[in-house]
């Protein structure tokens, strides 16, 4: 019997081809929705915490007072050395943070920019290009270029790969580009520099030298970070924080998502996206019970119970929910590559949020069918007569 079911509910969804595109449509349009709202709110979270997991070590110090890699408040670096007195510590490096304005030297528009500085002896970041290009920024003014910054800065990437000298005014300074690296834009920042502890002091010359914004703490082979990051908050004064390297991720991550709009406008537009389909499929359904009221009154007074025609409606909702996610999926994926282009963000496909989007698509559609399904109490088999 649960064979015949299926034909019958998409015999009835076909009949009408129309409406059925329309519904198709309409459910494609949300699930679009969905997906570039999510892909937005994952590549905004993953964006702004590439700098956290690139780097090299196991627990991170910070101010108390800096809440995100956009705000960071300075420390004294003693309370970093201070760490070397623990037997599980290895080594340590401070790291200094801060935005400023590079000029565009073609345009000479000036924009912000993100500036990394630490001592170029040891690699702090794991980051593609940046170990073979450490000894440049040992030079005096020089700095590395990520080139995977928006072209607003200037055809940077392009004219160093060509081997022309490359220069631009940074905070009124004149630097010269020794190098590419890539890290990648964020909502944050959309252009990152590398260079020397040496020269970010030259930078930024109201800093004060040994007042860094993270202290990187490297482990020895076997040690716990949670344990040794629990004795170092018992050992070091409260005008520093200790996290481990987990934990230093995830609290970027909720800066974004619980302190800023922005997460909030992803998830509304994610919950408004399932609300217009399920208004959509629900038209589409209340309407398709309602042409086919007689129909059903036939079935009950042949025998039919209403839970069989209940089912008939939640397959109709499942045919739907199929069909229209797959043109939904494929213009997603088209529009991802899209705003990977125009915003250099990492707007990518995950298998996970496909499945996410096609549970709630399901959903979506089965809150519609249960809902037109009420409809069908007025299926009086005395209607026929």
């Amino acid at each position: 019997m649960f064979g015949s079911k299926i034909p019958l509910a998409w015999l009835q969804l076909k009949r009408e081809r129309t409406r059925l595109a329309v519904a198709l449509a309409g459910i494609a349009f949300a699930d679009i929705l969905m997906f570039m709202q999510l892909g937005f709110r994952d590549s905004l979270y993953y964006s702004n915490v590439r700098f956290h997991t690139s780097l090299q070590g196991d627990i991170v110090l910070i101010n108390p007072q800096s809440s995100a890699l956009l705000s960071m408040k300075p420390f004294s670096q003693r309370r970093l050395y201070r760490a070397l007195d623990l037997k599980a510590v290895q080594s340590v490096h401070p790291i200094y943070l801060d935005y400023t304005s590079w000029k565009n030297p073609i345009t000479g528009i000036p924009r912000n920019l993100l500036v990394i500085g630490f001592n170029p002896e040891s690699n702090v970041l794991k980051l593609e290009g940046l170990e073979e290009n450490l000894d440049k920024i040992k030079i005096p003014d020089v700095v590395l270029y990520d080139k995977s910054s928006r072209q607003e800065y200037g055809p940077i990437a392009a004219k160093f790969q060509e081997g022309k000298l490359v220069t631009a005014e940074v905070r009124r300074r004149l630097i010269k580009v020794g190098g590419l690296f890539t890290l990648g834009a964020s909502f944050g920042a959309d252009g990152n520099l590398i260079t020397s502890d040496v020269n970010f002091l030259r930078i930024f010359f109201n800093r004060q030298p040994g007042l860094i914004d993270i202290g990187l703490i490297q482990l020895k082979s076997g040690a716990n970070a949670d344990a040794v990051a629990k004795e170092l908050r018992n050992y070091l004064p409260s005008d520093v924080r200790v996290l481990t390297k987990q934990e230093y991720i995830d609290k970027e991550r909720n800066f974004w998502a619980s302190s800023t709009a922005i997460g909030f406008i992803f998830t509304l537009g994610t919950i408004m996206g399932f609300i217009v389909g399920t208004v959509i499929v629900y038209q589409i359904l209340y309407t398709e019970v309602a042409d086919h009221l007689v129909e059903y009154a036939t079935l009950k007074a042949i025998g039919y119970a209403q839970e069989y025609l209940l089912v008939v409606i939640l397959q109709e909702a499942l045919i739907l929910a199929v069909l229209g996610y797959v043109p939904g999926l494929a213009f997603s994926l088209f529009l991802y590559q899209q705003a990977r282009q125009a915003t250099l963000l990492p707007v990518y496909m995950s298998a996970a949020r496909a499945i996410q989007v096609l549970i709630l698509t399901i959903i979506m559609c089965f809150i519609s069918g249960a809902i037109a399904v009420r409809k069908l109490r007025y299926a009086d088999p005395a209607d026929i007569f």
